[in-house]
């Protein structure tokens, strides 16, 4: 019995050796990731695709962040494809998806699950616009003629047929054109000229220039109490003081505040949701890793962090002694630039619960950029 599970399968075995680089191309840095990075972020977030699978040279598991699941791929791509299905389970539907068309949106998934809901697979694909012509000249006519595209959706048990029956020693470069020659039924549903296929070096710098980047901003507000017998931790920097501050973590402000313009930004709740103060394990836990987790998710996202903006409000201790050392700490939990980094210090005049030494108070604005064109 097959489950109702769908799992997308990311083909990446291949060496790309025609883009060049040290690397192989699904590894190269297209807008501040790996070009994998693309593809897994945009299945992986799509609400109806229960897994996602790398398939890779078993040399390069190691590039693949933790958590992804992956298995090794074989000498063609078909014995990759067939690896991938082995690990998809009792899956439903699949996805096959070549880890060089990096920017798939969630539209084109749309399309692909909907048209198997009817047929056996579905492709994306482009109709042929250019004039073609044959080496002796004579013209092709376009008409019907179209550029496929993946990922490519099917029906799993009419894929693994597809494979099984496929001529041994014939590679296909195609899961669609398997499916057919068993008799299946493909869809052709609309593509994408974003999903246009890294080959080249100079197909890096086009696929930059597609990425519309979407730019937000929020902001984040903490405070805390001033206490004896308490460190005092702020931007992730100890400060000696004669007092601490107090809280469930390390209580510091800083880094909370930061962390919840972080969260903001891609609208994913507060601290408090991620990090529950009722949830013993984080007693007395360092804020770094509560900054370094907001920045996991907006980078899986496929955000960038463009710039942090933290104010801290405090009558003592003095802040320009740290602020160096502060914007240091938070561009290395971040991974960014230290001039992507501001920090600033006031006093409320002696007003309020700062201005009586009874706490300190931290405002953070973040700013990110995010690809709009994936919702």
């Amino acid at each position: 019995m097959t489950s109702a599970k769908t799992v997308a399968l990311i083909v990446a075995a291949g060496r790309g050796e025609r883009t060049g680089g040290s690397v192989p191309k699904q590894f190269q840095t297209l807008g501040g990731r790996p070009v994998i990075a693309w593809s897994h972020a945009a299945l992986a977030s799509h609400p109806l695709i229960d897994d996602v699978i790398v398939i890779v040279a078993e040399e390069e598991t190691a590039r693949l962040p933790d958590g992804w699941k992956s298995v090794s791929g074989g000498a063609t791509r078909l014995d990759s494809v067939r690896a991938g299905l082995d690990a998809a389970g009792d899956a439903a539907r699949v996805l096959v998806h070549d880890a060089a068309r990096p920017l798939l949106s969630r539209a084109v998934i749309d399309r692909l699950l909907a048209a198997i809901a009817i047929d056996d697979g579905a492709v994306p694909a482009l109709p042929v616009a250019d004039t073609l012509s044959r080496g002796d000249g004579t013209l092709v006519d376009r008409h019907d003629l179209y550029r496929i595209q993946t990922p490519q959706a099917f029906r799993t048990e009419v894929l693994r047929a597809a494979h099984a029956a496929w001529p041994a020693g014939r590679d296909a470069t195609d899961d669609a054109q398997m499916v057919r020659a068993l008799g299946g039924s493909i869809a052709l549903v609309q593509g994408d000229p974003m999903l246009e296929k890294i080959t080249y070096a100079e197909d890096f710098a086009v696929a930059e220039a597609r990425i519309d980047w979407e730019t937000r901003s929020a902001s984040g507000l903490d405070v805390h109490r001033l206490e004896d017998g308490e460190e005092l931790w702020l931007g992730g920097v100890l400060i000696p003081h004669t007092q601490g501050l107090s809280g469930h973590s390390d209580a510091d402000v800083a880094l909370h505040a930061i962390t919840d313009a972080l969260l903001g930004t891609i609208a994913a709740g507060d601290i408090g949701q991620h990090f529950p103060p009722s949830d013993p394990q984080w007693k007395g836990a360092a804020s770094d890793q509560f900054l370094a987790h907001a920045a996991t998710l907006v980078r899986d996202r496929g955000g960038q962090i463009g710039f942090i903006d933290l104010t801290l409000m405090c009558e003592a201790p003095k802040i320009g002694p740290h602020r160096e050392a502060m914007r240091r700490r938070i561009a290395a939990i971040l991974n960014i630039a230290e001039e992507r980094v501001s920090v600033k210090a006031t006093t409320t005049e002696k007003l309020g619960f700062t201005g009586r030494g009874e706490g300190i108070a931290a405002q953070a604005i973040a700013t990110i950029r995010l690809p709009g064109w994936q919702a």
